[in-house]
């Protein structure tokens, strides 16, 4: 005899899985109060490191500009006798290269030891100039990555104090803030640094390349004077 099953007929409730996006914005900010306070720093040093580097790279790029026709008109004035006209073309240029030239030039007629005494402290004032802040970067790159590994202790020292007080029963969960500050502050201050690091090297051979053209500058001026006349 045919038994006909029974059609079962269940309703299935249909379950949503929503995938829970985290943004990055919102991954660095869910360490906590410590965490946040030392991604806040880290971006503070984010913003001057960016800061000093354009702002580096600007002034060292105007410093960099001189035309390459300047010390042979240079020469002509000297070599004429034109003192004044070899001045008036260094205040022109108005770069570092013009402002030893003029140095050296307001010189002549001294001994050629003192001439070249005076291009050497001007050409150190001026590396001074051109290196103005660039230590900052250079703190920034070596700070960065201590501040980051310090909110990585503060993130452990939560969490295993969210793992005493449980007595050793802490869910995951709980454990959580300690774990992203630990980690979100690791990789934010990385990042600083790596960034500070990068464009503190950058500069320096930037900042390099003028002062070795100040100081081939200075021997073709002091070649000048050593002509005889």
């Amino acid at each position: 005899m045919f038994i006909p099953f029974a059609q079962e007929t269940p309703e299935v409730a249909e379950e949503v899985v929503e995938e829970k996006t985290l943004s990055i914005i919102d991954l660095m900010f869910s360490g906590g109060p410590g965490g946040t306070i030392i991604i806040l720093i880290l971006a503070v040093l984010l913003f001057f490191a960016i800061y000093i580097y354009f702002e580096r790279i600007f002034a060292i790029k105007a410093a960099s500009k001189t035309d390459k026709n300047f010390m042979n008109q240079i020469k002509d004035s000297v070599t004429s006798g034109n003192i004044e006209s070899a001045k008036i073309r260094c205040a022109q240029e108005n770069s570092p290269v013009a402002r030893l030239t003029e140095k050296g030039i307001s010189r002549i007629g001294s001994p050629l030891e003192d001439i070249n005494t005076a291009i050497e402290n001007a050409g150190r004032l001026e590396v001074y100039k051109l290196e103005k802040n660039v230590s900052v970067l250079a703190t920034i790159a070596g700070a960065a990555p201590m501040i980051g590994f310090l909110g990585t202790v503060i993130g452990m020292v939560i969490a295993f104090h969210e793992l005493a007080t449980s007595s050793g029963q802490a869910e995951m969960g709980s454990l959580a803030e300690g774990i992203y500050t630990a980690m979100t502050t690791t990789v934010a201050g990385l990042i600083v640094g790596i960034i500070a690091y990068i464009g503190y090297n950058h500069v320096v051979v930037r900042t390099d390349k003028v002062v070795h053209q100040m100081e081939a500058t200075a021997v073709d001026f002091l070649d000048l004077l050593n002509e005889p006349s």
